[in-house]
């Protein structure tokens, strides 16, 4: 007896055998139970993932000789020519081979005539987009007007090909890639029944190679059963599928992490040695980071990814250790490298360089660890600075003492006695301030923003909040010179100033600033203007008539004080 492939032998024989295509089939046994059947069925989707089976079994529902039901007996011989391939009433078309007008005036010629034995006749027609535009022109008629003794089934991998007025007068049913843990467990369950010994991890590797194609599927499985026999050896099915090992990709990723460039580097000399396709571990390499992607944004990844047990484990712990960012450049690059990697002359080296790339690329910083480096930057820089002008000043002062005393022969001269503060009390802070920022607006600003704690000229203590960007502009050597010289000409006194920090919060015994003077007149004003507004007799009677609140208060008149 000839040997029956798998694929055939396994074929769906029910709807319930229909993996990973539960929506059709719940959809299509409804339809059955109720009655409420279509005369013409569009099933569309990738190869292999249940198209035809499923036209076959609608078709054994339909002509069933124990009765119109959702599950077929697969015995009586309706059930068992349909199952062939030889049912008298049920004509399966192969659209590749029929293309012309003239095949489907043969189908209208022969759909007139009722059924043999059956309830329906069923016309099949596979890859039906490929019949020419005149071939769906003939068709169109009779879809528009069909007998009640016929049913129509398409079946598409390429459902945009096919005329919408085709595609409006159909039952449309999308078929999806079937996941490849379901895949591997009707492998699991095919292999049980042929009695053959294949651990999960060879079925994981079958089902991975398939891409959602049970029909693929089964015929590697038919291929590994060639190579191995019943005694399937999980080495031996990674050599004759071309795939890389599992554990050597496990090893790269956590190479790649760990940015170990000698060791990327002997894991690739290693895919090259055993003969494995270099551009297949790229791609196997793109695929475990898009499982650390997964593993990092979603709490429960089992779902979305093909992998189980102890390499999900593993992944999820590399996903712990690294930043979403970092992976997403990953991914970015790897994904160029893929399209280099197929017009390179040198595979190896081009794989080499952007593997190595991807270990040495500098970790990416969260903005907010960035802007609080920042800060904590500028505080140590004008704290620096503070403390070094402070010291030259003192130095300085020392040095021109003891020279005065080494000439005189002497004590050092004794300090001048200071002004009198009286003959500068006719000019104060807000006029120096303005002064300032007439002759240079830049720096007045930044003056304006200062305490004026002590203004007994000729010396004067501004304040500033520590670490505050106005004191590190203000503690510039430069800076000092040019504004103790303007206030040397605004008090026509030589003037030494002192830069010194306050603490804003907790001091209440200081002088404000200009500016947060000027900021709490505004505030006071706005909270007036807000008492006054809401208080208004006819804003009230407006809210009692028609009520609501109020939302923003502008005012109208710039001069209220």
């Amino acid at each position: 007896m000839a040997y029956l492939v798998l694929a055939r032998k396994w074929r769906p024989q029910n709807f319930d055998d229909l993996i990973g295509q539960e929506h059709v089939s719940q959809t299509l046994t409804n339809a059955i139970r109720s009655g409420r059947i279509h005369h013409a069925f569009l099933f569309t989707g990738a190869r292999g993932v249940g198209k035809t089976s499923a036209a076959r079994i609608l078709a054994k529902a339909l002509n069933c000789e124990e009765g119109l039901s959702e599950s077929p007996c697969n015995h009586c011989p309706s059930c068992k020519e349909i199952t062939s391939g030889q049912g008298l009433d049920v004509v399966e078309i192969d659209g590749a081979s029929n293309t012309g007008v003239d095949d489907v005036r043969e189908l209208r010629e022969n759909i007139r005539y009722l059924p043999s034995r059956s309830r329906f006749k069923i016309f099949i027609i596979d890859e039906v987009h490929m019949l020419s535009t005149s071939a769906f022109n003939a068709l169109l008629k009779t879809l528009e007007e069909p007998p009640q003794h016929a049913k129509f089934i398409f079946a598409t991998t390429e459902p945009h090909k096919i005329p919408l007025t085709i595609l409006s007068r159909c039952q449309r049913f999308d078929f999806r890639k079937i996941p490849s843990n379901k895949v591997s467990e009707r492998l699991r369950f095919i292999a049980n029944e042929e009695q053959l010994q294949i651990s999960q991890e060879s079925l994981a590797l079958v089902s991975r190679q398939s891409e959602g194609s049970m029909r693929d599927a089964l015929s590697t499985l038919d291929q590994v059963i060639a190579f191995c026999g019943d005694q399937v050896d999980d080495n031996a099915v990674q050599s004759l599928l071309g795939m890389v090992d599992r554990r050597l990709l496990l090893d790269t990723l956590e190479a790649i992490l760990q940015r170990d460039s000698r060791r990327v580097l002997e894991l690739i000399r290693r895919v090259d040695q055993l003969g494995l396709s270099l551009r297949r571990y790229a791609q196997d390499i793109i695929e475990l980071f898009r499982a650390l992607v997964v593993c990092k944004v979603v709490s429960d990844p089992s779902d979305l990814l093909d992998v189980v047990g102890d390499e999900l484990n593993e992944l999820k712990a590399l996903a712990g250790a690294v930043n979403l960012d970092d992976l997403q450049r990953s991914v970015t690059l790897l994904l160029k490298a893929q399209s280099d990697l197929a017009a390179s002359p040198h595979p190896q080296l081009t794989l080499e360089m952007i593997l190595v790339r991807l270990t040495t690329l500098a970790p990416t910083l969260e903005l907010g660890k960035l802007i609080s480096r920042l800060e904590s930057l500028e505080k140590r820089i004008a704290n620096e600075t503070g403390r070094g002008t402070l010291n030259k000043a003192r130095v300085q002062q020392g040095l021109d003492q003891q020279s005065s005393a080494a000439l005189s022969g002497g004590d050092p001269p004794a300090k001048k006695p200071e002004a009198p503060v009286a003959t500068f009390d006719k000019k104060g802070w807000q006029g120096l301030v303005e002064q300032v920022k007439e002759k240079r607006p830049m720096l007045g600003s930044v003056l304006e923003h200062g305490r004026p704690i002590k203004l007994e000229p000729p010396h004067i203590e501004i304040g500033y909040p520590e670490g505050s960007f106005m004191i590190g502009q203000i503690q510039e050597v430069e800076t000092l010179e040019v504004l103790e010289g303007l206030a040397s000409v605004y008090f026509d006194h030589p003037i030494t100033l002192r830069i010194v920090t306050v603490d804003t919060e907790q001091s209440n015994s200081t002088p404000l600033s200009l500016a947060e003077t000027r900021q709490a007149q505004e505030t006071d004003r706005a909270r007036r203007l807000k008492e006054d507004a809401t208080n208004h007799p006819a804003l009230k009677a407006v809210q009692e008539v028609f009520g609501g609140e109020i939302k923003q208060i502008i005012p109208i008149d710039k001069g209220f004080v």
